[in-house]
C-alpha cells in the first residue's frame, strides 16, 4: 500500500484540539475533509504529517504555532474611535467584523476591548500564536 506523497490529493478526517482539549475543528460532522498535499490552504504542519502515512493510518500530531497560524502579533491590533464606526454598529466583546482596508479589501477582525469612546479590534486570526494538535486518519489517497 502506497503512502501519501506531495502531490497526492488525499481524503482525511480530523479533529483539531488546543493544549487544554478545547476542540476548534473537526470533519466528524462533515465529513471527509479533501485536499492535495502541497497545493492546499491548510495549516502547513498539517499537510506535512499526512506525509508518509498509508490509508487507514492515524496519528496524533503537534504543530507550534510558527507553523499553523503564526504568532500572535501586536501589529494586529488597533484602537478604533467609534465616531469611525457605521452608526447602526452597537459592537461586543467576540464579535467579528470585516474590516475595510485603503487597498478595498476587507479584513476579519474580533472586538477584545469596549470604551466609551473607543473599540479595540484584533485582525490576527483566532489560532495565532497557539500551538495546536492534530488527530488525523487517512482515508484514501484519490
Amino acid at each position: 500500500m502506497a503512502a501519501a506523497k506531495k502531490g497526492d490529493k488525499v481524503k482525511v478526517h480530523y479533529t483539531g484540539s488546543l493544549e487544554d482539549g478545547t476542540v476548534f475543528d473537526t470533519s466528524a460532522e462533515r465529513g471527509p475533509y479533501e485536499f492535495t498535499i502541497g497545493e492546499s490552504r491548510i495549516v502547513p504542519g498539517f499537510a506535512e504529517a499526512v506525509i508518509g502515512m498509508k490509508p487507514g493510518q492515524s496519528k496524533t500530531v503537534e504543530i507550534p504555532a510558527k507553523n499553523a497560524y503564526g504568532p500572535h502579533r501586536k501589529d494586529m491590533i488597533a484602537k478604533i474611535e467609534r465616531s469611525k464606526l457605521p452608526a447602526h454598529l452597537n459592537p461586543e466583546i467576540g464579535q467579528r467584523l470585516r474590516i475595510d482596508q485603503a487597498d478595498g479589501q476587507k479584513i476579519p477582525a474580533t472586538v477584545i476591548k469596549l470604551s466609551a469612546s473607543t473599540v479595540t479590534l484584533d485582525a490576527n486570526h483566532p489560532l495565532a500564536g497557539k500551538d495546536l494538535i492534530f488527530d488525523i486518519e487517512l482515508l484514501e489517497i484519490v
